[in-house]
């Protein structure tokens, strides 16, 4: 019983994670602790050190073939790089709810990028799914209220839109990689190649940032980015979709909005109103559309 419950903590405690780095990002940054592309930086060096560490004392030493430099390469700039650009970026932008919500339209966004690449058939409930993703996150870019603090919305989400977009292209192109390599291997590859590829874009800003101003509560917030918030969400997605399975791991995502609300209205004092309410339902509805119709055609082809 206790082994079948600890993948499931594993998953909610990454999620927990995640919807606590949307508070935690924005602290940070309305602090003036440190610019969006600094806190990047940081987040991906540190999580590439430690993973690396756990590579030394590690009994797998796997390699990879050349044939698939091109193909990690692709996946770290999109996975990695772009992504967590734009999504830090954006986060600095726009409204934490914003953020969290749109997130939530990768799903949809995988359906399409599958249907175009690998030629996955495009049926009409997946085409309800698209359609409520696209006006529920309509509404989100163009709903506006004094709450918390963003400084160009429409700018935000946009990037937050385009890093979901990133992240689902990579989500795709990296499966056959997973298929074929422990999945630790990848994540440490993608990690550090990534780390590398963002280091000009990155430099200027973490070279800005005021060390000497951190006050413990500074160093905490930004170490639970760092180590939980990547690092442990990281390696306990990883543990829960070993355990059970990319689809099961995959729903949890729908907490983060959840968590990442009620973290952001008690310490940003973001608030939740009609426009947010629909934006999110119709989000929710898109995506179970999608899910729904892609689980069927799985089931029919078993």
């Amino acid at each position: 019983m206790k082994n079948n419950i600890k993948p499931h903590l594993a998953l909610l405690g990454t999620n927990i994670f995640f919807a606590i780095n949307f508070t935690a990002i924005k602290f940070l940054f309305n602090n003036k602790f440190i610019l969006p592309f600094g806190l990047n930086f940081t987040r991906m060096l540190g999580t590439t050190i430690l993973l690396w560490i756990m590579y030394f004392f590690s009994k797998n030493k796997e390699s990879i073939n050349r044939i698939h430099y091109k193909r990690f390469f692709t996946c770290a700039l999109l996975g990695i790089t772009i992504n967590q650009l734009l999504f830090i970026k954006g986060l600095s932008l726009t409204h934490t709810v914003h953020a969290s919500l749109l997130m939530l339209t990768t799903p949809i966004f995988i359906t399409i990028i599958a249907a175009w690449i690998l030629k996955e058939r495009l049926t009409q409930n997946k085409i309800i799914g698209l359609i409520l993703g696209v006006i529920g996150s309509t509404l989100l870019i163009r709903s506006r209220n004094d709450s918390g603090n963003a400084n160009d919305i429409l700018l935000g989400d946009f990037y937050i839109i385009v890093n979901a977009i990133c992240y689902s292209y990579y989500f795709v192109l990296v499966k056959p990689l997973m298929k074929r390599y422990d999945s630790f291997t990848v994540i440490r590859t993608l990690f550090t190649v990534g780390c590398i590829v963002a280091l000009p874009f990155c430099w200027s800003e973490f070279s800005q940032t005021p060390w000497s101003t951190y006050t413990p509560e500074a160093f905490g917030t930004l170490a639970l980015v760092v180590i939980g918030g990547t690092f442990c969400a990281y390696l306990f997605n990883l543990y829960g979709i070993k355990h059970l399975g990319a689809s099961v791991s995959g729903s949890y995502i729908y907490s983060q909005p959840l968590f990442a609300t009620i973290i952001a209205m008690i310490f940003l004092g973001e608030t939740i109103d009609l426009t947010k309410i629909i934006a999110a339902v119709c989000i929710f509805l898109g995506v179970y559309f999608v899910n729904k119709m892609t689980t069927v055609d799985n089931e029919t082809t078993d």
